[in-house]
């Protein structure tokens, strides 16, 4: 497949990276030399300088022939017409555009994305992935990473194991005969700094971090079986009155069960804005990591904050300060990948990376072949995959036990017509079927060898 990534900044560099190392046709086009340079000096990709709204520099891309272009430059506007000329001049078929400015995703005006007006067939907006991860980690305080699989019938959580989890010391093939009926499967084990896919023979150790895929009706109990105490999120601080700490704000005000909701942002303006646009939520103006005004939002009592500014270092610090005075749990937004080692030394209990997020949906589009979702774990260390068996997969008709999934891989969930299943070595998998996969980034090219079929758009 020949595609053009328009922005070489971090987004667009991890998405050239992938689909570089899937063996497509990637040409890079940023206004920036020196970051074109970076990307074709250590990708196999071609560059190309100039603005990538510009017939021209789409033209010397290979727009011609190119079969998509995603569009993730730093600029919405800059988005939105190179999506326009892609489609209007060159008839590019398939057109991603990044967009950040939430009023473009208003329902009022969703018409004007349509083929005949603004040509965009799928928008990704980093604020709205952003706002949902956080919803999903105050919905599970007790887990530092959660994402939905199979329409939310099931949930992969990270979970880190202390030594008050009952089944440390355990094989995994001992832990499914223990607890038979829980829907449940371990996919992927960090231990130190490694992350693995384990054996059934393997064991779970304190201070290992797992990810656990599990049946949604089964999450308290999993929870239990690895030392887990459900806890009830009725304070929340958010720390940021952007439009992620606005939508999340919102979003957590319109909870079923009332969660009390205290916002801090040091801009007058924006806090100004998040007072008018919230309804019940408590708007303070401020610095996040002012002792006193912590003090003043009554920080003690507070069951999470969220750290939602657009700055690394003020999220990390006001989270220590945070908890610090009593928050009984701090979550991070960090943009920047090499500061995640600091914040997990730092005590920070998770953290969202909204740039992983970003790449993580636009390759769940870019992929529409035969793969659902892909969701990154860690530093593009591994992926989780949801795909579809098709008839011309390697997987059709194939029990489980005779397939040769790469070392690094694992099959964890299957779906069957609704219902969640726990794999097993006898388990046939038939057309139709969703599996979840989760796989060591350097074994998704066998991964994806396995799920090969004809292109077919769902």
């Amino acid at each position: 497949m020949k595609v053009i990534v328009c922005g070489a900044g971090q987004v667009g560099l991890q998405i050239a990276r992938h689909l570089s190392s899937e063996r497509n046709d990637v040409t890079l086009v940023d206004s920036k030399p020196e970051l074109v340079r970076r990307a074709t000096d250590t990708l196999d990709v071609q560059g190309i300088v100039g603005f990538a709204s510009h017939p021209n520099i789409l033209e010397q891309a290979g727009a011609r022939d190119a079969d998509m272009v995603i569009a993730a430059t730093y600029s919405d506007e800059v988005n939105m017409v190179t999506c326009q000329v892609s489609h209007s001049v060159f008839g590019v078929t398939r057109k991603i555009a990044r967009l950040r400015e939430l009023s473009y995703l208003d329902p009022r005006y969703s018409d004007l994305f349509r083929r005949e007006h603004m040509p965009i067939d799928v928008i990704i907006s980093p604020e709205r992935e952003v706002s949902q991860a956080a919803l999903k980690r105050v919905a599970y305080p007790e887990a530092f990473d959660v994402q939905e699989y199979f329409q939310g019938k099931a949930l992969l959580i990270g979970l880190s194991l202390d030594e008050e989890c009952a089944v440390l010391n355990t094989s995994l093939r001992q832990l499914s005969d223990l607890f038979p009926t829980l829907r449940i499967m371990v996919a992927g084990v960090r231990r130190g700094k490694r992350l693995f896919a384990p054996e059934p023979e393997d064991q779970l150790y304190a201070g290992d971090q797992i990810y656990v895929l599990v049946d949604a009706r089964d999450v308290p109990r999993a929870f239990e079986v690895f030392g887990k105490s459900p806890a009830r999120q009725e304070r929340v601080l958010v720390v940021g009155g952007g439009n992620v700490g606005l939508s999340v704000a919102r979003a957590l005000e319109n909870q079923p069960v009332r969660v009390r909701v205290k916002v801090i942002e040091r801009d007058r303006a924006r806090a100004e804005a998040a007072a008018d646009g919230l309804e019940r939520s408590i708007v303070l103006h401020g610095d996040g990591m002012d002792a006193n005004l912590l003090d003043e939002a009554g920080i003690g009592k507070i069951d999470s904050v969220l750290l939602l500014t657009d700055d690394d270092r003020t999220n990390l610090l006001a989270a220590v300060r945070a908890k610090s005075l009593g928050a009984t749990q701090a979550i991070s937004l960090i943009n920047d990948p090499g500061m995640v080692p600091l914040a997990d030394a730092m005590g920070i209990d998770a953290h969202i990376n909204p740039r992983a997020l970003t790449v993580s949906s636009i390759l769940r589009h870019v992929r529409h072949g035969r793969v659902r979702s892909v969701y990154l774990l860690g530093d593009r260390e591994a992926e989780v995959i949801e795909a579809q068996v098709l008839s011309t997969s390697q997987l059709s008709n194939a029990r489980v036990r005779d397939i040769s999934f790469p070392e690094g891989a694992l099959l964890i969930g299957v779906s069957r017509k609704g219902e969640f299943l726990r794999p097993s070595g006898d388990m046939v998998l038939r057309e139709g079927d969703l599996v979840v996969i989760f796989s060591l980034t350097g074994d998704v090219p066998k991964v994806d060898e396995l799920l090969q079929v004809a292109v077919e758009f769902f």
